[in-house]
């Protein structure tokens, strides 16, 4: 029997509109933060919604409906780190969604696409330790951030 793993998607409230086409691509084919998962694996999307804006209100019940689905991983959406400004509030969820819902938390979700990595890299926004290792599950190579862009 395969393994299965129940995985739920949070996503900046700012792209609240987003139909998910790259989290979703990146998923099915295990790229960006997904390629921690084996190919054989299989993974069901059991949740997918919005931080519920600033400073992050849905992340107090969100998870806890996820968990009722079944997930055993949140993913908090690239989006949170290529935004403009990255999510101020991300520390607090990468701690705050583990320690009250028991739900291992991984920052990303697509690869970064190309033009973002450009625009950030001028800014020198992940120029910290602490943003490097945030951004490495999705930094991918440069042919996939093309293709993501």
């Amino acid at each position: 029997m395969k393994k299965q793993t129940k995985i739920g998607i949070i996503i900046c409230d700012r792209y609240r509109n987003c139909a998910g086409g790259k989290c979703f691509r990146a998923l099915q084919n295990r790229e960006g933060a997904f390629d921690i998962y084996k190919k054989e694996e299989e993974l069901e999307l059991v949740g997918y919604t919005t931080c519920g804006g600033c400073p992050g209100g849905n992340i107090e019940y969100a998870p806890e409906e996820m968990k009722k689905n079944g997930v055993e991983v949140i993913h908090l959406a690239t989006g949170l780190v290529v935004g403009y400004p990255p999510c101020p509030y991300i520390d607090h969820f990468i701690k705050f969604i583990p320690e009250k819902f028991g739900v291992k938390v991984i920052i990303g979700t697509h690869p970064i696409p190309q033009k973002y990595l450009v625009t950030h890299q001028a800014l020198g926004t992940w120029e910290s330790n602490e943003w490097k290792e945030m951004i490495k599950p999705t930094l991918a190579n440069h042919k996939i951030r093309l293709d993501y862009n």
